[in-house]
């Protein structure tokens, strides 16, 4: 064998097992069948892989285990690649799929350079996404605890002659309110009890999230991003926790891909055809993102929510992010002018604010339509972090 030899590894992870395949170099591709998990086994693997060529590149698909088995073949000293499974070519006639298969398939297209990374957060930057989601966790559950007692009391014909939107008036109603039923009133008491549960698990995760991000080394992002209309704290330290190092995309363009928010295309020949947005990549980030748009459908204003974001926040962020609001409400307005659906003006709002104030901006990356514009971008922030949090 070689000494400049290489050798591809391809592993299909899942709970208990892994099944392995490997090829040297150009040559056929073997099977190792399966093996375990645990620490052992896996040290076992890279001696053998190792006892074949100097050079082991090793390629998985992301799955419900994590990023364990990345970080321990890459604290090895090896080239290990997390790939994205909807990315791995396929053919279209293929109807068999199997553990072996797949290792197999992964071997060829690593060898093949047809693979995509996903990126691979730092232990620091996942402990603290881990905690926002959990936020994002118990928001969802919160509104389904509204959900099922709204759905409870309509079953029995009990409407709110208000405006159910849970404010001090419905929620002093709910807390009034009784039936005349001993065990209909113990399973709206039960949802009640729930409600406030879940209340209480939002505050404190969110006390929570607000003490662990001053550590954090985006930190100066989130006070900055907290300066431009929509983005509220929970929304700065979303949008940042899930998309992490902003560094690794070398345009704007690929990071509103990565959002999702990009148009899709079937072209041929002289014939473009654009549809509906691709919806790729991470669903809650561009949740976030289209919310947040949604806020530039009214004029430009400060309000003093806005106002009091801005308490401490160094005057230059300031002016770029009325900039940026005074463009993007004109460009909804022009949307509107149009004629077009307001759902695609408020996704044009929103691709808009990914690609040209949270994405990396460089010289003549900008788009057409927004040439000559300024930039608000958490490498901005991040670059003057010492600065920015004395002023802050």
């Amino acid at each position: 064998m070689g000494h400049d030899s290489t050798v591809y590894v391809g592993l299909d992870v899942h709970k208990e097992s892994i099944t392995t395949a490997y090829a040297v170099d150009i040559g056929e591709v073997e099977l190792l069948g399966k093996i375990g998990t645990s620490k052992t086994d896996i040290d076992r693997l890279c001696q053998r892989m190792q006892s074949k060529a100097t050079h082991v590149r090793i390629v998985y698909e992301p799955g419900p285990c994590g990023y364990g088995l990345y970080r321990q073949l890459v604290q090895k000293g090896f080239d290990c690649m997390v790939c994205a499974p909807s990315l791995i070519p396929k053919k279209p006639g293929e109807r068999v799929k199997t553990d072996r298969r797949d290792a197999i398939k992964l071997v060829r297209s690593l060898r093949a350079g047809d693979l995509s990374p996903v990126y691979v957060p730092g232990v620091e930057d996942e402990a603290f996404r881990d905690l926002a989601r959990a936020w994002a966790a118990a928001k969802a559950d919160l509104k389904h605890a509204r959900q099922r007692l709204k759905s409870f009391l309509l079953s029995h014909g009990i409407r709110y002659t208000g405006s159910a939107n849970w404010g001090p008036a419905h929620r002093r109603w709910i807390s009034t309110f009784a039936f005349p039923n001993h065990w209909q009133q113990l399973a709206f008491d039960e949802c009640r009890r729930t409600i406030e549960d879940r209340l209480g698990q939002c505050d404190r995760l969110e006390a929570a999230l607000r003490e662990a991000v001053v550590k954090w080394r985006f930190y100066p992002a989130v006070l900055g991003l907290q300066a431009m209309r929509g983005i509220q704290f929970t929304t700065a330290v979303g949008m940042l926790a899930e998309l992490g190092d902003l560094s690794r995309f070398e345009h704007p363009r690929q990071l509103m891909a990565w959002l999702g928010v990009t148009p899709s295309e079937h072209s041929s020949g002289d014939r473009r055809r654009q549809g509906s947005i691709t919806k790729n990549g991470n669903s809650y980030a561009r949740k976030l993102l289209v919310e947040a748009a949604w806020s530039y459908r009214y004029p430009a204003r400060v309000s003093p929510d806005i106002q009091r974001r801005h308490e401490g926040i160094p005057r230059p962020i300031i002016d770029r992010a009325w900039d940026a609001q005074l463009r993007l409400c004109r460009r909804y307005r022009k949307f509107a002018a149009r004629g077009k659906n307001v759902n695609i003006g408020v996704v044009a709002v929103a691709r808009e604010l990914a690609g040209v104030h949270l994405g990396h901006q460089q010289t003549g990356d900008v788009p057409r339509h927004t040439e000559g514009c300024q930039t608000l971008t958490p490498r901005y922030l991040i670059e003057n972090t010492e600065s920015f949090l004395k002023a802050a």
